[in-house]
């Protein structure tokens, strides 16, 4: 009898199981709206320019090795990472525990073991709804999981409100995750005026904040546009917990480069926590891998190839509110039923289109157009030969 009879076989990924099943479809206009990485508007992968310079100088450099590198990562490299986030007086303190990682996933994985072994905290709150793969992330790390209100289904906006009154009933020491900027899957942040309220609640209540950075400069074009709820966050004096990826806005999905921050109240504090994240990361993987982390930093400490990087994520940025403005416009000249704004009024990669489950049935089965069953889909997967067959599709399942 075999060891492995009680072993059920798992449900597939829900995203990464879309995009098997585009890869085997042979229907001419298949469209990805499912997979989260740019597109370009052949619909083709786009490694960004300055990447691919960037690494011919990494790959070239003379002194380069191969050899294991610090387990939170090279020395060197963190301060340029660190200034995407926080200001120079706040960097100067000495008051941030910074800590390489696999991308933004071995990131808040390593942050929920730290909450959960060193700071005792039990529960993290997530916003309904949130990325799917939070919740497993969490519980992995021995949290538990509950959900705040965020999103308002009748205008697919925020519901600000409704947040407010579920942080208020937050207990002192739980956790709250909050996405940086693009939340994902609904593409609906707060303004500035009303992060302002919503860091007043969490520090009145005491409450552990988790910023997931997966976004930043991306969304908007614009790091420091993007950055405004960590600058907030920095300001108010609370200590926080940041996971910091570099999948999207360097278009570096496969390299797995991400950063754990972690904003202490004094140096000494700093010290003692980023002994214990090492740890952990010990524990884990044992240490980071050198080959992204090294494309990063050569960007980073480069002015010109900084710059070029900075001009990319605008085209980006801009492509897809382009697109964005692209479907809407051809939903709305159909007139299909409902008000569509939300398309357009929705930041970043994602829009959470408002389409049910059967609707995206229909969508996926019987049109070829791949996408979450929660009605998310890829701006970015969007493109001028494909965005009014969308269009058509989505006119033909709402109506129905």
């Amino acid at each position: 009898m075999s060891l492995f009879k009680d072993v059920a076989v798992a449900p597939p990924d829900a995203i990464l199981s879309l995009a098997v099943r585009f890869k085997d479809d042979t229907n001419p206009k298949k469209a990805n709206l499912g997979i989260g990485a740019y597109r370009t508007e052949e619909g083709k992968p786009w490694p960004l320019p300055s990447v691919l310079a960037a690494e011919k100088q990494v790959v070239a450099d003379p002194t380069a090795d191969k050899e294991y590198v610090p387990i939170d990562g090279k020395p060197e490299h963190k301060r340029h990472v660190q200034e995407l986030i926080f200001s120079q007086a706040e960097i100067g303190k000495g008051t941030i525990a910074t800590a390489q990682t696999l991308s933004g996933t071995g990131s808040l994985s390593m942050i929920g073991q730290f909450l959960s072994n060193f700071v005792g905290t039990k529960t993290i709150h997530m916003p309904d709804p949130t990325w799917g793969n939070h919740p497993a992330i969490f519980k992995r790390a021995g949290l538990n999981s509950a959900v705040y209100t965020y999103y308002l289904p009748e205008t697919r906006g925020f519901n600000f409100d409704g947040m407010i009154k579920s942080l208020n009933s937050i207990p002192a020491g739980d956790a709250v995750l909050l996405h940086a900027c693009a939340q994902n899957p609904t593409g609906v942040d707060p303004s500035e005026k009303q992060w302002k309220a919503i860091i007043e609640v969490v520090k009145s209540r005491g409450l552990i904040p988790v910023i997931d950075n997966a976004y930043q400069g991306y969304a908007s074009g614009s790091l420091e546009q993007d950055g405004c709820a960590q600058r907030l966050f920095e300001e108010s004096g609370m200590e926080f917990f940041i996971s910091q990826s570099f999948a999207k806005n360097f278009g570096l999905y496969g390299e797995r480069i991400g950063y754990i921050h972690v904003r202490c109240a004094n140096k000494d504090m700093a010290d003692a926590v980023l002994s214990q994240v090492k740890i952990l990361i010990r524990q884990a993987y044992s240490s980071p891998p050198r080959h992204g982390a090294a494309i990063v930093y050569k960007i980073l400490s480069t002015p010109a190839l900084k710059q070029q990087w900075l001009d990319e994520l605008k085209l980006m940025s801009n492509r897809i509110v382009q697109m964005r403005t692209a479907l809407r416009s051809a939903i709305e000249a159909k007139g299909t039923p409902g008000t569509w704004n939300h398309i357009t009024d929705q930041i970043g990669m994602f829009s959470y289109t408002g389409l049910n489950k059967s609707q995206v049935e229909r969508m996926v089965n019987e049109f070829h157009i791949y996408m979450t069953s929660d009605g998310r889909i890829s701006c970015a997967g969007l493109n001028p030969g494909n965005v009014q067959y969308v269009a058509d599709c989505i006119d033909t399942v709402v109506r129905a």
